[in-house]
């Protein structure tokens, strides 16, 4: 059995989520079938996704020790350098599909297992350590935007939180595709530096200089009444998190009157990846990056991301 060094779960803790987290040596995943390829991970990067892993949210203590990780770029077998598409299917899971790190081990080790359907080639010209940043976060803000908020109807963005992985990747996307765009933020700091990105950047619960056509909700109790009463008449208000409560009272005379759709999303398809990778590669947008830290130090990497400083991605150089 071949040993690697990875960064795994190996208890649960609400609280303390960094007490959980333990790095150090684990067996080397083995592909559960022929359709299945090991890489070696040279770029990954963090999720509150990995942070709620070590809270026990999504996990039982029966998968324990467990690889973290959804977000990588490796190279394949045949020398190849591929980003990995994270969800994989999962007939045991209600949802039929998870991310790794959920049922397979995860991108925050030397190597990683993965479907060989999941390898999307990196493209020319984008750095790994910029495209292991893509395959969550900003998977889910290009989804948000484009399937599911239809932007391409669209004149005006709101996106509320500015800072996160996704709200910083879809006001990234936005400016690009030529939208105004609108960015809360309680912190005066974050709030600076969205406005760099091409936002207008306001304070949470300001009132709009105009309605928009497109929310996009990742806070979600704190800041859904906003939400609501920014929301221009058949605006799609489009929902991936609740990091702020997850039951907001919502007006529905609002929602009806106004008509307004208000739809929930998670991840993307590959297809959609691969869209996203080419839109990067051909526009020059590139990710937020909050820091480069290497995978000998991805205990500090956590404990970033833990703070609730970051403003963008917090990535892992393994070549480093």
């Amino acid at each position: 059995m071949r040993i690697m060094r990875a960064a795994f779960a190996s208890r649960f803790d609400d609280a303390d989520p960094l007490a959980a987290l333990t790095v150090g040596k684990q067996p080397e995943p083995s592909p559960p079938d022929e359709d299945w390829v090991t890489l070696r991970v040279t770029a990954s990067s963090l999720n509150h996704h990995d942070l709620w892993s070590l809270r026990g949210v999504g996990l039982r203590a029966a998968q324990l020790p467990m690889i973290l990780g959804c977000d990588a770029v490796g190279v394949d077998p045949d020398g190849n350098e591929v980003v990995i598409y994270p969800v994989v299917a999962t007939p045991g899971d209600p949802r039929g599909v998870s991310i790794l790190s959920e049922h397979f081990p995860g991108t925050l080790a030397e190597r990683v297992a993965v479907p060989r359907s999941s390898l999307l080639p990196l493209p020319a010209g984008l750095a790994a350590t910029d495209a292991a940043c893509l395959p969550t976060a900003w998977l889910t803000a290009w989804r948000m935007l484009t399937a599911k908020g239809r932007v391409d109807e669209a004149d005006a963005v709101l996106v509320q939180g500015a800072g996160g992985g996704v709200a910083t990747a879809a006001v990234v996307l936005a400016a690009a595709m030529g939208k105004r765009v609108y960015a809360t933020s309680r912190d005066a700091a974050k709030r600076a530096r969205i406005a760099e990105l091409g936002a207008t950047a306001v304070e949470s619960g300001a009132r709009l200089p105009e309605r928009v056509d497109v929310v996009i909700e990742t806070v979600g109790a704190a800041t859904f009444d906003h939400s609501l009463k920014s929301a221009a008449p058949g605006a799609r208000i489009v929902v991936c998190g609740a990091t702020a409560g997850h039951e907001p009272k919502v007006n529905l005379r609002r929602v009806f009157a106004m008509q307004l759709e208000i739809l929930g999303t998670s991840m993307g398809t590959p297809d959609e990846l691969t869209d996203l990778l080419a839109f990067c590669a051909e526009r020059g947008v590139r990710p937020v990056v909050d820091s480069v830290v290497p995978f000998s130090r991805v205990a500090d990497a956590f404990a970033r991301l833990h703070s609730g400083q970051v403003f963008g991605k917090v990535v892992v150089d393994h070549t480093a």
